[in-house]
């Protein structure tokens, strides 16, 4: 892997033990505590919904906001009582946050400045910087000068140049255009990859935790409720929260043998064989829809359901379903124009055993 400080290259100094820290926070009747542990060369996304805590964490981790109880630790040193300016740590903001009345390379440069780098030293560094992001024919522009995704790459070449040992980025591709974001997100990627320190993304968009992050922590209320590697997450979601965004029906119930009595609600037929406590899964692609009552169908699962709504989904209906089994259901715009699907219509729903997924809960 190549040291992301190649502009000047610093050599990894041996004996880093990267990020160790539990966040403990009190503000009113919230309360954050997230433990986090992190190696060099580590990319961790906090995910979670608005409100979850997880900008509280970052905040914490760059010393914005005191820790009431708890730990930080970056490569053996304690921060605690470090002064935010003092801590090796690089923060890419949302809206980036670049000084407009400085040119790209002076926004740079200015961290390397208050390190004590003189100002051609800074200068030289800053423009080796804006020249690795593809930036350096942008040198002397003003930010207002710059596109979206140009002013994002000035805030991490920003970020950067101070070679900090602990990178934060809060949403950085949440003020960029659909377009421009699949574009920054390849070019974020390919640097977090090069970048030999502990690397924090805050996010809620789960694209961008999947392709930026070796790991995803998920927050909600306060509190981590599941962590592990993207793939991981996706397949095996343990909150009605990350099986949204990941695109899965789930339930949870007590399995004996292939029958899981669901804790709220029919059994479910799985192709596994498991005992006690566990979830189930399964996409709401996997979902067929009648009117009238199937019979001779192969699905092992058949439940009752109302129509409660309709929504575009990419290029697909999707149905949300209530009755016997509250669920999601993906079909084409043909088959729900065929059913005469509308709020209130009743419904028969199939899943097929083979296409659901139970796990341990």
């Amino acid at each position: 892997m190549t040291d992301i400080d190649a502009p000047e290259a610093d050599v990894k100094r041996a004996g880093d033990e990267g990020l160790d820290a539990r966040l403990v926070v009190d503000r009113g009747p919230f309360r954050l505590d997230v433990s986090l542990t992190a190696a060099p060369g580590d990319v961790v996304a906090l995910l979670g919904p608005n409100g979850a805590g997880k900008t509280t964490a970052l905040r914490a981790l760059a010393g914005l906001v005191p820790l009431t109880d708890g730990h930080l630790r970056l490569d053996g040193a304690s921060l605690e009582r470090t002064a935010p300016e003092s801590r090796p740590v690089g923060v890419v903001f949302q809206d980036y946050l670049l000084f407009p009345h400085l040119s790209a390379l002076d926004n740079v440069a200015f961290g390397p400045r208050c390190q004590g780098a003189s100002r051609a030293e800074a200068r030289e560094r800053a423009a080796a910087w804006l020249d690795r992001m593809g930036l350096a024919d942008h040198a002397h522009a003003k930010p207002r000068r710059l596109s979206g995704g140009q002013a994002q790459r000035v805030a991490l070449a920003r970020a950067l140049a101070t070679r900090p040992r602990l990178l934060l980025l809060d949403e950085p591709l949440a003020a960029l255009d659909a377009r421009t974001r699949l574009e920054v997100r390849a070019q974020l990627r390919r640097h977090l990859a090069e970048f030999e320190a502990v690397a924090v993304l805050v996010t809620h968009d789960p694209l961008d935790a999947m392709v930026l992050a070796d790991r995803l922590v998920v927050v909600e209320h306060g509190r981590v409720v599941q962590e592990g590697a993207p793939s991981d997450i996706a397949r095996h979601p343990r909150t009605d929260y990350i099986a949204q965004l990941v695109g899965l029906n789930l339930y949870r119930g007590q399995a004996d043998g292939h029958t899981v009595r669901l804790d709220a609600g029919p059994s479910i037929t799985t192709t596994e064989d498991l005992s006690g406590p566990v979830f189930v899964a399964f996409p709401p692609a996997a979902v067929t829809l009648f009117r009238d009552r199937p019979t001779g169908a192969s699905a092992r699962n058949l439940w009752r359901c109302e129509v409660e709504g309709l929504e575009t989904h990419g290029d697909q209906i999707r149905a949300v379903l209530t009755g016997e089994l509250p669920l999601a259901a993906d079909l084409t715009t043909v088959a729900a124009a065929e059913l005469d699907l509308h709020p209130g219509a009743a419904v028969w729903a199939t899943v097929k055993a083979t296409q659901t997924h139970a796990y341990p809960a």
